[in-house]
């Protein structure tokens, strides 16, 4: 079944979740520490189903690593991707506060611990860190109304030998965008932050084809005509199609999805839990104004709008 028969068939939407204001595709604008300095060069991308949250942070275009295969990659691309993140989390909208649990990362520690108090005008979402640390200035990524599915992951086997390939993840599509999060099958032992724990093991393949089993990609297209990967965690995906469309078929209790799926010549299946499978969201750029706003805005209109330009 294709992902567009499954929304025509079986469309569902969770009884709780977070609020239709923080659903979509959103990329950082910047990011302003309390020491004053700020960041406006990072790629960070923030996807956001009902419940739960795919992020991806890479560096600069120009220092990222070249699209090709891990055992390419010298020993300073090594550690360039070892400080990639990328990871997958169920979240919380609770007291205006959203926190996260229950995480698939890439890295081996949380960068990133404190929940966010978020408010969103038009299509900036700003979030604040409770402690004062940081804020950050969002920005909703422009798509025409579409749909909004939300699949968490839970493995990934071979459908013959029953190996595991893939353990914790999520697929989100809203509107003209997706991301796809696939964890690692084994976890890496102890606590070492990740680039830490790459010069120990630097020189072990199989350590290496452990660490690096883990993706995180970014795309943009249609369930129409498929996704295209613009970024990831793994450089080699890089112009690939993130995930084939078909393949689906949901299971008995309406909860659960398998998509069958040819990988490298094998046939595998991936279990998918449904957060949620939406038709029709509509991704509006603005929130709107009170009466009281709006005649502000259209009486003072003449300098308010001299420069307005819609950044995204």
């Amino acid at each position: 079944m294709h992902l567009t028969e499954l929304l025509t068939r079986y469309p569902q939407q969770p009884v709780q979740g977070v609020p239709d204001w923080m659903l979509g595709f959103f990329k950082r604008q910047s990011i302003s520490f309390a020491d004053g300095l700020t960041d406006v060069q990072t790629n960070v991308c923030w996807f956001q189903s009902r419940n739960f949250t795919i992020d991806l942070r890479l560096p600069q275009a120009k220092y990222q690593v070249p699209a090709k295969p891990l055992s390419a990659c010298s020993s300073e691309e090594l550690q360039v991707l070892a400080n990639y993140e990328g990871w997958e989390a169920l979240c919380r909208w609770e007291d205006e506060l959203l926190s996260w649990h229950t995480d698939t990362s890439f890295q081996l520690h949380n960068r990133w611990p404190e929940p966010a108090v978020l408010k969103r005008i038009g299509n900036c979402m700003i979030e604040f860190a409770p402690s004062g640390a940081y804020v950050e200035d969002w920005r909703l990524q422009c798509s025409r109304p579409g749909a909004l599915i939300g699949l968490r992951l839970l493995e990934e086997r071979d459908r013959d030998s029953g190996e595991v390939h893939h353990r914790g993840g999520g697929l989100i599509v809203c509107g003209e965008h997706a991301a796809l999060v696939l964890g690692r099958s084994q976890a890496l032992e102890g606590e070492t932050p990740l680039p830490d724990q790459l010069r120990q093991h630097a020189d072990d393949p199989q350590w290496l084809s452990r660490a690096f089993n883990f993706e995180t990609s970014v795309a943009q297209g249609s369930l129409q005509d498929g996704f295209t990967v613009t970024l990831s965690t793994r450089a080699e995906r890089l112009g690939q199609a993130l995930i084939p469309l078909h393949g689906f078929e949901r299971e008995a209790d309406g909860k659960h999805l398998v998509q069958t799926l040819v990988i490298g010549g094998k046939a595998r299946e991936r279990r998918f839990v449904i957060d949620t499978l939406e038709p029709q969201v509509s991704f509006a750029q603005g929130t709107g104004f009170t009466p009281d706003a709006a005649q502000w805005y259209e009486r003072e209109s003449p300098t308010l709008s001299r420069y307005l330009q819609s950044l995204v």
